[in-house]
């Protein structure tokens, strides 16, 4: 009994230190490029930079949430399931000022032009797309939720692959001619989602 709660204690500290290392490596840069930004720290082009920078963090942070599981069966510590939620609500917290940013900065919140944008430009159309059903699954992540929608919770969330994909793509139209970053990116999302190539046959 005692050796059993001297484990549960070492996987409780483990969690929670990776949670604060999670909070501050997340937080930290989303506050100073505001600084920066405010201060006129990001060169030429600052919206450029405000806006690329978000949208980047949000597929860091999507990406290693997808992360989590393989790794956590590859070196066997199941403590490292327990932080998946916390960085996807981090992906989607990114995601959320991206486009803010671009709604704010570049639109100057013209909402009839976002619609024209997202109508004409095909990469705004599939961005609004994932951060329409990113929104999903941070709001059903509450514990709350989960438990009354029962098994089509785990359906709903499923579609973080699919999230995953639409952003890959997003980010490769969007770019008008450096294709080497979102092609890297594309292959990385490639191979998490061939670490789960049983899970989608069954």
């Amino acid at each position: 009994m005692a050796l059993m709660l001297s484990r549960w204690m070492s996987m409780k500290v483990k969690t929670n230190l990776l949670k604060s290392l999670i909070h501050v490596t997340s937080l930290l840069p989303l506050c100073l490029l505001y600084f920066s930004a405010l201060n006129d720290e990001l060169g030429a082009d600052p919206v450029e930079a405000v806006i690329h920078f978000t949208g980047i963090g949000a597929f860091n942070l999507l990406i290693l949430t997808l992360l989590v599981t393989p790794l956590a069966k590859k070196l066997k510590q199941g403590f490292l399931m327990k932080v998946r939620r916390l960085l996807g609500l981090y992906a989607f917290t990114y995601a959320v000022f991206h486009v803010l940013n671009f709604i704010a900065f570049d639109l100057q919140f013209n909402l009839s032009l976002l619609f024209d944008e997202i109508i004409e430009r095909p990469y705004i159309s599939i961005g609004m797309a994932a951060i329409l059903l990113l929104s999903a699954l941070a709001i059903t992540s509450i514990n709350q939720l989960k438990r009354k929608m029962g098994r089509h919770w785990q359906k709903l969330h499923n579609t973080i692959y699919l999230i995953l994909l639409l952003v890959g793509v997003h980010f490769y139209w969007s770019v008008k001619s450096e294709i080497i970053e979102p092609s890297i990116y594309i292959v990385i999302s490639l191979v998490l989602l061939s670490l789960r190539w049983r899970k989608f046959k069954r």
